[in-house]
């Protein structure tokens, strides 16, 4: 399979589309165009088509219909993902020590795009079973407040993805002293460099520094 740019013929906007052996992949295709028609980022399309290109191939070699897998298919797809590409058509196997092909945080990504997939396409009358989402009861709420367009839900079971791992949190990015006083060098304006100054001096720039006021 093949993650392929188009462009749409009427708004001329970017999109992208995953194409097989007879062409586009349609269930993929829908859901694409659907996240073009009401203006996700191209690069979220883009992602999601790889994502979704991944789950196909999967479903591919394990010779499953899209419409009648199981969740623990789903959970067969993550173990999929953590293997290398040679070992995920069966020509290697992965050491105990090796790291995992993919992240935790880009696995979630994956399911979220597939869980987006079956959403879109249950909520357009395709026979999907509970795949990726599994019936829950609604949450009893201890307090009064109720979410917008609560009543509508007349305590109907909520869907909710049924497969999510645990990521590690990603720390934010510090700038060094060295490159703090790069930008004061930098600006040509003094109400930019006392910006700045200002910035750096508070702690902004790193959690180490102390603020220097009292």
């Amino acid at each position: 399979m093949l993650v392929q740019r188009v462009l749409m013929p009427v708004s001329s906007l970017e999109s992208w589309t995953v194409l097989g052996d007879d062409g586009p992949v349609v269930p993929i295709e829908r859901y694409l165009a659907y996240l073009t028609d009401i203006e996700r980022s191209p690069n979220t399309v883009k992602a999601y088509a790889h994502d979704l290109k991944d789950w196909f191939v999967f479903l591919d070699v394990r010779g499953l219909d899209w419409r009648e897998v199981r969740l623990e298919d789903l959970g067969e797809f993550v173990a999929w993902l953590r293997l290398p590409p040679a070992g995920r058509s069966g020509g290697g196997a992965m050491l105990p020590s090796a790291e995992h092909h993919c992240s935790a945080g880009t696995v979630n990504r994956k399911l979220s795009a597939v869980s987006g997939l079956y959403t879109f396409h249950a909520r357009h009358g395709v026979e999907l079973g509970d795949l990726v989402t599994e019936l829950q009861p609604a949450r009893r709420r201890r307090s009064g407040w109720k979410p917008f367009l609560y009543h509508l839900s007349g305590g109907e079971p909520e869907r909710r993805r049924a497969i999510k791992l645990k990521a590690a949190r990603k720390q934010p990015t510090i700038l060094t002293a060295g490159q703090v006083q790069a930008i004061l060098d930098a600006c040509t304006h003094l109400r930019d460099r006392l910006l700045w100054a200002f910035l750096w001096d508070t702690g902004v720039f790193s959690g180490a520094r102390p603020c220097s006021g009292g």
